[in-house]
Parts: structure tokens; C-alpha cells; sequence
């Protein structure tokens, strides 16, 4: 079944309306020639996709970045990548199943491919814990980019997790230090790094695996400290005020584009990427042959300096005299 977000009811719709046209006309020789209506009925639905998506908020956009119908690591690394080979387990007994990385082919390039991975029902949101990883997932990830490092291999990582699990038995395994190790390390690796946030980014769990040498988001991606329900919570001890929350985080792509936390806004298909999962690789595939083709010609050396010095400065700012 289809999930229908508040705001896209009137396009759901205007949809059915076409659909219904276009279904009679194939049905009924009696209907006469009403391809002049549907062809203005689809350019209203145009009108009205470009005017509910392009006055998106915060809020609206968390929406949009949890539709379940959204494009997560694995239909992108299908519609991406050729010959993906998924490596398992972190080398210390842990399998980290809410995150996916394996070697892929792109374009000419060798790749490592890391990134969360949501289940589309619940038995796969169970398997996969909803996209919040424990401490092997993070593991996980840090021993395969240790791997893309030993081969020379440019790492790629799709990042889409409400957070890092926040469980006992993760706590228990080490999970803020499973992080903390990952940020340790990943801002040294040898290798150039591209991050992509396709859909939530929350938190230490998402930078857990977002360190890198350019970082782009989806239009309708959103990254931040914490989820608004979280910021509103403890702000105001109201759950209710998680659309104020979401605009104070500004979490939204041209938020942190406007304030150097990310690189480049990859613009969605009309109507967000849920509704066009090969539009949106499309798109993702562009700027990702873009971006490899200009982080590789970058001298090692050079490159690590210049990604220390881009996460040094986030958050600086001068204080002026009263």
C-alpha cells in the first residue's frame, strides 16, 4: 500500500484522476478523444508537484526522508553499481547487519560501497534494526575501508539511519567507542572518501560513516545532531513541537549547504525520489563520476590536510565586541 504524506493529497489526487481518465479512454470507445484533459490534468499535476516540493520545511522534509517507499543503499547499489560483491562480518564475532559494503564496479573504477540499509516490511526492519546500527556494523565498516585503503579503492557511503542503536546490549559492546574509533580513523584514511546522505542522517551513527572528501545530500535528505521528536522532547518536554524542532535544527539540505556542512545538494525527480528510483541513480550516478574523476587526480597528502581542515572548521565563529 501506498503511504500518502499529508501534504501530497491533493497530488495523490490529481494522479488517480489521470489514471482513471487514461483507463476509461483505453476502455471505452464511447469516452471520445479526452487526451486534451489528461494532458492538462498532467500539467497541473506538474504545477502542483513543483509548488508542495518546493516550499518543503524541516518537518515536511524528515517526512520525505522516511517514506518507506524511498530509494535505500541496496536499490542504489542495483541501479548504480555492476558487479557488487557484499563482505560480511567485523572480524571480532559481530555481523553489523544494519550495515551493507561490499566491492562494486563503477564506471572504470574499483570501489568499496558502504552504507545503513532500512527493511521494507518488518520482518526486514527487524533483520536490519530499523537501520540503527550496533557496534559491528561500525566495526564492520571501518575494517572495509581498512580493506579499500590496503587496495587503493575510493570509498562511497550512503547514509540513512535515524541513529546509531541506543540500546543497552550496545552500550555494553562498546558503541560510543565503536564511533569514536571510526571518526579516529576514517579522517586519516588514505583513500578519497564521498558521502552521500539518501535519506536521514541522525546523529553519530550517521557520521559514523561520513567522514569523507566531498559530502552531498539528497534535496529531501535531512542530517542533523538529533531527531526533532528528540530536540523537541528535551527543549520543550513536548513531542508535539517537532515541526518548530525540525526548522530550529536546520536540517534540511540547503541549510547545511548554505552553512559548509555538505558539499552539494543533489537535486530529487519531481515529487521527491520515492516516486522515480531510477531518475534519482540517475542523478546520483552524475555527480558521483564527477566527484571520483576530481578526488582521484588529488595528491594523497593534499587530500587528508584538505579533509582535516573542512571538519575543523564546521561550527566556527567570530564573537563581536558589544
Amino acid at each position: 500500500m501506498v503511504q500518502i504524506l499529508e501534504f501530497e493529497r491533493e497530488i495523490f489526487a490529481l494522479e488517480t484522476q489521470i489514471h482513471d481518465l487514461v483507463s476509461m479512454s483505453h476502455m471505452y470507445d464511447s469516452v471520445g478523444d479526452i487526451t486534451h484533459e489528461i494532458a492538462n490534468l498532467k500539467k497541473k499535476l506538474r504545477r502542483k508537484k513543483h509548488d508542495v516540493y518546493s516550499s518543503l520545511k524541516g518537518w515536511d522534509k524528515t517526512l520525505v526522508a522516511r517514506h518507506p517507499d524511498r530509494p535505500y543503499t541496496q536499490d542504489y547499489l542495483n541501479l548504480v553499481f555492476k558487479d557488487f560483491i557484499e563482505l560480511h562480518g567485523d572480524r571480532h564475532g559481530g555481523y553489523g547487519p544494519s550495515i551493507v559494503g561490499g566491492v562494486a564496479k563503477f564506471d572504470d573504477f574499483s570501489v568499496m560501497v558502504i552504507g545503513h540499509q532500512k527493511g521494507r516490511n518488518i520482518k526486514e526492519n527487524i533483520k536490519r534494526n530499523f537501520g540503527m546500527s550496533q557496534p559491528a556494523g561500525y566495526r564492520k565498516a571501518l575494517r572495509l575501508m581498512r580493506m579499500a585503503e590496503k587496495f587503493n579503492m575510493p570509498v562511497i557511503t550512503f547514509i540513512d539511519t535515524p541513529g546509531a542503536y541506543p540500546g543497552i546490549d550496545a552500550e555494553e559492546k562498546g558503541q560510543a567507542e565503536a564511533i569514536a574509533t571510526n571518526l579516529f580513523n576514517i579522517i586519516q584514511l588514505k583513500v578519497p572518501i564521498i558521502c552521500v546522505v539518501i535519506g536521514e542522517g541522525g546523529s553519530g551513527g550517521a557520521l559514523a560513516i561520513g567522514i569523507g572528501d566531498h559530502i552531498m545530500m539528497f534535496e529531501h535528505s535531512v542530517y542533523s545532531v538529533i531527531s526533532p521528536e528528540g530536540c523537541a522532547s528535551i527543549l520543550w518536554g513536548d513531542k508535539g513541537k517537532t515541526a518548530q524542532a525540525a526548522n530550529a535544527l536546520c536540517i534540511t539540505a540547503n541549510d547545511l549547504l548554505k552553512f559548509n556542512v555538505i558539499d552539494e545538494v543533489i537535486r530529487e525527480p519531481l515529487g521527491g525520489a520515492h516516486r522515480n528510483h531510477k531518475q534519482a541513480a540517475i542523478r546520483l550516478k552524475k555527480s558521483l563520476r564527477k566527484n571520483l574523476d576530481r578526488l582521484t587526480q588529488i595528491p594523497l597528502s593534499e587530500m587528508i590536510s584538505l579533509r582535516k581542515k573542512k571538519f575543523r572548521e564546521m561550527g566556527k565563529f567570530i564573537e563581536e565586541d558589544a
